[in-house]
């Protein structure tokens, strides 16, 4: 296999890079060279925005597939900087669809959990995607992008992404929460959010998968665990011996000045787990997961 993993400083990027096969040919693509990068990737330094650069990568590799991780994913920035959401999360994953399509590879483009309204929860793949907010807005224009441009293409919606960075920092909302509830510092953590969270290693030997194996279509990447954020929060410290009394419960729609979020988001993973071998965990086997990794190539 040849891939192209776009965002590889992000931390969905990271554990992808980290379980590539060392068989494989890997590429990466990032804006700036990171603080660790992964043994047997070749990296590519440059600007997605540069459409010319990035059709002209993709057409001088040929890979057979593109694992598109990259996104503006700050749901108030996007709120507040609606063009360049548009461009990033739209724009750039429509020239990657199109180049895919030109060269025959397949597309593997992560959306999310949050293009619901979550009004009902426990989505399925055949649900109508409805955002609540602009960057929801921008995964739903992208995921038709995506599946209308060839048939070999798949849409992975990830669930909120919890675990501890295999590659680089990431943006890990874990090992914050672990360091601040260490210092004795105090969280906020949604009630009104329920998410089914997936484990960064399952999701990246998952989004692996996908890269090559024959589904096509949307697919949920979700874990078994249906959980409010503020429940999930103590949970984890809990499993982790950490103290609680940091762990403030809060309502993530009742903040001014915040772009809206979706009070249930939580997905159905039973498509996943027929289609994919990657098993779909709890919270706590995930979390086990993510502290225990330890790449075996």
């Amino acid at each position: 296999m040849k891939i192209i993993v776009t965002g590889s400083n992000g931390f969905v990027a990271g554990s992808v890079l980290a379980q590539a096969p060392d068989s494989w040919e890997i590429h990466g693509i990032a804006r700036t060279e990171g603080n660790t990068p992964e043994p047997g990737v070749t990296y590519h330094f440059f600007d997605l925005l540069d459409h010319e650069k990035l059709r002209s990568l993709l057409y001088e590799i040929i890979p057979d597939a593109v694992i598109h991780t990259a996104a503006l994913a700050n749901i108030d920035f996007c709120e507040t900087n609606q063009q360049l959401a548009e461009d990033v999360n739209v724009a750039v994953t429509a020239v990657l669809a199109d180049a895919c399509q030109k060269i025959g590879a397949k597309l593997v483009f992560c959306s999310t959990d949050t293009v619901f309204e979550g009004e009902k929860g426990n989505y399925s793949e055949t649900d109508k995607p409805q955002g609540v907010n602009f960057y929801a807005d921008t995964k739903i224009k992208a995921e038709r992008i995506v599946i209308t441009a060839s048939q070999k293409n798949a849409v992975a919606r990830l669930s909120l992404v919890m675990g501890l960075p295999v590659i680089g920092k990431g943006n890990s909302f874990l090992g914050d929460m672990i360091q601040k509830l260490r210092n004795g510092e105090q969280m906020n953590f949604p009630q009104n959010e329920i998410r089914t969270p997936v484990d960064v290693i399952t999701l990246g030997a998952a989004l692996l998968e996908l890269a090559q194996n024959e589904f096509t279509g949307i697919i949920h990447l979700a874990g078994s665990t249906r959980i409010n954020r503020y429940e999930m929060a103590l949970q984890i410290a809990s499993e982790l011996n950490l103290p609680t009394g940091g762990i403030i419960p809060a309502n993530s729609n009742s903040i001014t000045g915040r772009a809206p979020r979706p009070n249930d988001a939580s997905m159905d993973n039973s498509l996943a787990k027929q289609i994919l071998k990657t098993p779909m965990l709890s919270l706590s086997e995930g979390l086990a997961m993510t502290l225990n990794f330890k790449t075996e190539k």
